[in-house]
């Protein structure tokens, strides 16, 4: 478990190298990596009380502080909590914010007790300004293929049989959508997104250099994530695959993502409350589009869906929210996508129905 410190940063996001972070625990929520682990040197009190110590009275008296803080006893649970996580990643690195006093201090530490562990130099501030510039050069070198069709054509489904895609709408654990967070609407912080973005486009330029990447036609905002202005113009820019799916297809498609796959998770989060979470996820998001709607259509289509739910709970049938879907379609989602695409007037490479799709897909992979 022995190995020298390095800011190859290229090596570690490419080999997924497990990373020790530590970094206070306010800091690691606010933006790290795939494969970091926070085990922090100092909790958010002690690193502002040292912050402060440091401000006015310089680092000698921030390190003297810092010594007292680190009492045998929480020396020792540090200890066993990144001994632990050495015997378990031993091709790893630790990191602090710069690379400066906390990794090294640890990396001290660990010395001490018989562990050689290396640190990355430069930490979390140069492996983040790594990132930042690997996706710009990405957004800017790398060519694009946009998964697009109307709303409900399982977009995300197909491009998740293509060989090389980066999700987006997965990484951001949201469907891009009015409708389109999950039971605890949990989402990453946007600097999270953006590295694991960042990464994968380093990945497929490493491993495949000049071959197209397939995405999914986005909108600039997946939730909460906004996406880079880098990354937005260029997925603006790229030509279009369009996905053609039945009318009838797409209303089940999105009748099993959003109402039969998502109901068991809030049955398994919410118990006795289930119903009514699950009632107010479905027309609570309905409000959000309202405006839009018109109200006439929004009353109608909160109708179907009040009905429809209470027919769901009693049996388990989607079916009763189909027409409330449609109207959304037919009304809605269709003619909005059909005016950005009248007024984008973007490239059309391919048009055509899954399979065929598919077929097309992997044999421009494949050139």
């Amino acid at each position: 478990m022995t190995g020298e410190n390095s800011g190859d940063y290229h090596r570690l996001f490419l080999q997924d190298t497990p990373l020790l972070d530590v970094r206070a625990p306010v800091e690691f929520d606010k933006g790290a990596f795939p494969t970091a682990t926070n085990i922090p040197l100092l909790d958010d009190e002690q690193r502002e009380m040292i912050g402060k110590r440091y401000k006015h009275a310089g680092q000698d008296e921030a390190i003297r502080l810092g010594l007292e803080l680190a009492t045998p006893e929480i020396r020792g649970e540090k200890l066993q909590a990144w001994r632990a996580f050495c015997e378990a990643n031993p091709r790893g690195m630790l990191y602090c914010f710069r690379g400066g006093l906390r990794s090294r201090t640890t990396q001290q530490w660990l010395r001490q007790a018989g562990v050689d562990y290396p640190l990355v130099e430069g930490g979390y501030k140069a492996m983040r300004r790594f990132l930042i510039d690997e996706l710009e050069m990405s957004a800017g070198t790398v060519p694009l293929v946009s998964v697009s069709g109307l709303t409900g054509v399982g977009k995300t489904r197909v491009l998740k049989k293509i060989r090389h895609h980066i999700d987006f709408e997965g990484l951001a654990n949201h469907r891009g959508s009015a409708f389109g967070r999950d039971a605890l609407d949990l989402q990453p912080a946007v600097i999270d997104w953006e590295n694991r973005v960042a990464i994968q486009y380093l990945k497929h330029r490493h491993r495949f250099p000049g071959r197209d990447l397939f995405v999914e036609d986005e909108g600039r905002r997946i939730g909460r994530i906004n996406m880079p202005e880098c990354l937005f113009a260029a997925l603006l820019k790229a030509p279009r695959a369009i996905l053609t799916v039945d009318t009838e297809v797409r209303v089940r498609f999105i009748g099993e993502d959003y109402i039969l796959h998502s109901w068991p998770h809030y049955q398994r989060l919410y118990g006795d409350m289930a119903e009514s979470e699950f009632s107010s996820y479905v027309l609570d998001n309905l409000v959000r589009i309202q405006k839009r709607l018109g109200g006439d259509r929004y009353q109608q289509v909160r109708r179907c869906f009040e009905d429809a739910l209470q027919l769901f709970f009693g049996d388990g049938d989607v079916t009763g929210f189909y027409p409330g879907i449609q109207i959304l379609l037919e009304q809605y989602y269709d003619p909005m996508y059909l005016y950005q695409i009248q007024n984008k007037k973007p490239e059309i490479v391919f048009e055509g129905p899954e399979t065929e799709f598919l077929q097309w897909a992997e044999a421009r992979c494949a050139d």
